[in-house]
């Protein structure tokens, strides 16, 4: 994650947001551990930060003195406490006895967890506040939907240059290592990822890591990346045929998962289902007898981390609706086992102008000469 973050993110609307809830459960403040939370909640991005949110969104940050200037720079209306134990610090210089206190029970290692309510003990009364950053973090800002888009730019024009390139006859692990290079030439941040690309029956794996294996002609070649920019996340897989199409199940399979896709596509809008978004793809491949083939769930929320709320899958946390503005993958894959698999992935924004592609390429079937 970059060292900064971008000035037109609105940290002190997001803390006010937090403090709201805050009040709704009857709590006096929120402690925040999960780093990616305290990165969303005031633009510090380190290995070891915490900070309090008042009803009035009112901040106390504490950090090491590693990211103290840091801290001081991104959140000069703070409270910075310089202190190791950075959760300890908080509970016992900016709590007072009695209050109640939400913590994020599900980002709290048994070690911290236990610590932390040992020295509560007798004093405060900790709550379980998991869920409630994350529920906000689900609907994303203009600006935080304008990174995502720019780093879906920069993911696709990658992958493009890769394409018109040699493919046939390389390893799967060059042709990785040239894409996420790509991406950084474009002026990707970082990786969202470390890059998938599965060749023949390595398709078959949907989290297949790169080998040896050359590219054969004839292969189905699949490839799952993204950029980063700002800390935000893009996230695309496109399957692509090598010289030709090498077995006969491989065009109607690639044409049934688009079908697929398109399908959970079209489901996507604000209240709808996360679900009914999953069964609105789910269903044609079940219907053409590959259920057992489509092994995850259709798609996940992306924001600052690759992997986050809203899931759409019927078997993951309890299903819930979509939100206004909220990104979030539509993924449908099939895999064959010894034979190899068709994914195809795309980042759409839900916003209040409709569903939009955020990694916006062609999904006809490509055939590459490479």
């Amino acid at each position: 994650m970059s060292t900064a973050a971008p000035l037109d993110l609105d940290y002190v609307s997001r803390r006010a947001l937090l403090g709201a809830e805050v009040v709704r459960r009857g709590l006096d403040a929120a402690l925040v551990t999960s780093a990616v939370n305290v990165t969303y909640l005031t633009g510090l991005v380190s290995s070891n930060a915490a900070c309090l949110v008042r009803p009035d969104g009112g901040l106390t940050l504490a950090t090491d003195a590693r990211y103290a200037q840091m801290a001081h720079a991104w959140c000069p209306e703070a409270e910075v406490f310089t202190e190791r134990h950075v959760a300890a610090a908080l509970l016992g210089r900016a709590v007072q006895p009695g209050e109640r206190v939400g913590v994020e029970r599900e980002h709290l290692t048994w070690a911290r967890g236990l610590a932390l309510a040992q020295q509560a003990e007798g004093v405060l009364e900790l709550v379980d506040l998991t869920g409630a950053v994350e529920s906000l973090r689900a609907v994303k800002e203009v600006a935080e939907v304008a990174l995502l888009a720019q780093a879906g730019e920069i993911s696709v024009r990658a992958l493009a240059v890769l394409l018109d390139g040699p493919v046939q006859g390389r390893t799967e692990r060059a042709l990785a290592r040239d894409l996420e290079a790509q991406m950084l030439l474009l002026g990707a941040d970082g990786l969202a990822f470390d890059t998938i690309v599965a060749s023949g029956p390595n398709g078959a794996v949907p989290h297949h890591a790169p080998g040896d294996r050359r590219v054969q002609r004839g292969d189905l070649l699949t490839i799952d990346f993204g950029a980063k920019v700002a800390g935000y996340h893009a996230d695309c897989t496109r399957t692509v045929a090598v010289g030709m199409l090498g077995s006969d199940w491989q065009e109607p399979i690639y044409h049934l998962v688009a079908a697929a896709q398109q399908a959970g596509i079209d489901a996507l809008a604000p209240g709808m289902s996360t679900e009914a978004v999953d069964a609105a793809a789910r269903t044609l491949i079940d219907d053409a007898g590959y259920g057992e083939s489509f092994v995850h769930g259709l798609g996940h929320g992306v924001g600052l981390e690759i992997h986050e709320p809203p899931w759409l899958s019927a078997a993951d946390p309890p299903a819930g609706t979509l939100g206004l503005r909220t990104t979030i993958t539509v993924e449908p894959g099939i895999y064959l086992p010894g034979e190899g698999g068709v994914r195809i992935e795309d980042t759409m924004d839900v916003g209040p102008a409709g569903v939009r592609v955020l990694t916006d390429m062609t999904k006809e079937l490509l055939i590459v000469d490479g």
